[in-house]
């Protein structure tokens, strides 16, 4: 039986690197095996003036008055991306019941830190505003991301200024969920980032780490332990640490297959055999921890 499993999962893999080659993505792969049967999307929604400031809400066509809501922030490194790349993640959580908001942000070199986390703030006002006329409940809202989205949700839900500057606080969230997150890197080593972050110059307060505080909301880490792009021990054992030691309730765990890419690929029907982050997500939104 492991050997079939084996079998079949690679061929699974096959297929994939084959259609990559036809001159496709991998998220345009992702996306192409995702099926859209499980939810009613709604697309192109301005919560801001700016061309970036655009989100998608992807609704669970099982879903029930009240259904939990996630506000996810891709990755790029602050400088590339686009929430046209993650219907599998739209599709993942709303298959769960979960309805979800996939925002875009403005980037480098169009805007540099803290701008992007602005736009974070205004794309959950938006949501804790509207997210009723599509049967989420704004009173059960988390933040999820992956790599500098993940930094990105981590600083909404520590750093109480960028939520306070639209009349919310990290007390209306839930929980926040990060994936191969950045969360201590300074001094930054990434060129394409340094820019990003005014290097040499970076301010030790764009450091999710050095907001840290007991009354933060509960969280889930997750990363890929053989990450060779975000340090899972600096960053996200560093930071899980010092929730626990603030009593923050904190769950972090360490997957060995993934990548810091496929970690978040992970979500998608053609690879959730790499490691059950989709469930371990919808476990912790279904039963998330109290202080």
């Amino acid at each position: 039986m492991a050997g079939l499993f084996r079998q079949g999962f690679g061929a699974m893999l096959g297929s994939l690197w084959l259609l990559a080659l036809c001159a496709c993505s991998p998220v345009q792969v992702l996306n192409a095996l995702t099926p859209d049967s499980t939810y009613s999307k709604t697309a192109d929604i301005a919560y801001g003036d700016d061309p970036r400031q655009k989100l998608d809400v992807y609704v669970p066509h099982t879903s029930l008055p009240d259904a939990p809501v996630v506000v996810f922030f891709y990755g790029g490194s602050w400088n590339s991306g686009s929430r046209r790349d993650y219907g599998f993640v739209g599709e993942a959580l709303a298959s769960r019941g979960i309805v979800t908001v996939v925002a875009d942000y403005r980037l480098y070199p169009q805007v540099r830190y803290p701008s992007f986390l602005q736009d974070g703030a205004r794309a959950v006002a938006w949501t804790r505003t509207h997210i009723g006329e599509f049967s989420g409940n704004p009173q059960n809202l988390y933040l999820m991301g992956h790599s500098s989205g993940a930094y990105n949700a981590a600083m909404l839900a520590l750093d109480g200024e960028w939520l306070a500057a639209v009349g919310l606080s990290p007390e209306d969230l839930r929980g926040w969920i990060g994936l191969a997150g950045p969360y201590d890197f300074l001094p930054i080593e990434n060129p394409a980032v340094r820019p990003v972050f005014f290097w040499p110059d970076s301010p030790p307060r764009s450091q999710p780490i050095n907001h840290v505080s007991h009354g933060a909301p509960p969280s889930l880490l997750i990363a890929a332990s053989e990450d060779d792009l975000v340090n899972p021990t600096r960053n996200t054992a560093g930071l899980a640490d010092k929730l626990r030691a603030a009593g923050v309730p904190v769950q972090d765990l360490y997957y060995a297959r993934p990548s810091h890419i496929t970690l978040v690929a992970s979500l998608s029907r053609p690879l959730r055999r790499l490691a059950p982050v989709l469930d371990q997500v919808v476990g912790f939104i279904r039963h998330t921890p109290t202080q």
